[in-house]
């Protein structure tokens, strides 16, 4: 009776783990250099900023990789890196605009939608090197461009941040 018991308790409680969403755990500490903090309307932080991700934990999420053409570029160029959704969800992001901001200053509003509507990432690497500082890293918001026509657009290039360093949920 004991044996049952222990196996019945055992199966529940592994059906509880595995019934927990994913971004529902929560955000591990940071233990490189922070590149990214998302602040604002999130619930999962690992620091006073709010959620705070390293080169390490962002190469640990799921990762997408597309090349396409952009408006800096002669050729086109493959970029790998977590999907703009599961960064969010990873940090429990809810709102409905993203304020995006670069390591030179530059600020640019994203709909929430996109994250949802398009492939979006957050680029780690170009054509399977790290994207350095000097050449619009180490972050940079690509849209899947020539995926879709409307994406080939003054308004996604716009909201296409590089050298990103963080993101205020509103």
């Amino acid at each position: 009776m004991k044996t049952v018991f222990s196996t019945t308790c055992l199966a529940l409680a592994s059906m509880l783990i595995l019934s927990v969403p994913l971004n529902a755990i929560a955000l591990e500490s940071v233990t490189g250099k922070v590149i990214l903090t998302i602040s604002g309307k999130v619930e999962a932080k690992n620091s006073d900023k709010g959620a705070e991700f390293d080169l390490a934990m962002l190469e640990r999420l799921p990762q997408q990789t597309f090349t396409t053409m952009t408006p800096w570029s002669k050729q086109p160029i493959k970029f790998t890196g977590p999907l703009l959704r599961d960064v969010l969800a990873a940090a429990r992001a809810s709102g409905t605009v993203l304020n995006a901001s670069a390591l030179n200053d530059f600020q640019t509003s994203i709909p929430m939608g996109d994250a949802r509507k398009f492939d979006v990432i957050i680029a780690h690497h170009m054509n399977g090197e790290i994207i350095s500082v000097k050449t619009k890293g180490p972050l940079f918001i690509v849209y899947p461009y020539d995926s879709k026509v409307e994406l080939r657009s003054v308004i996604y290039y716009e909201r296409s941040v590089w050298q990103l360093k963080s993101l205020i949920v509103k």
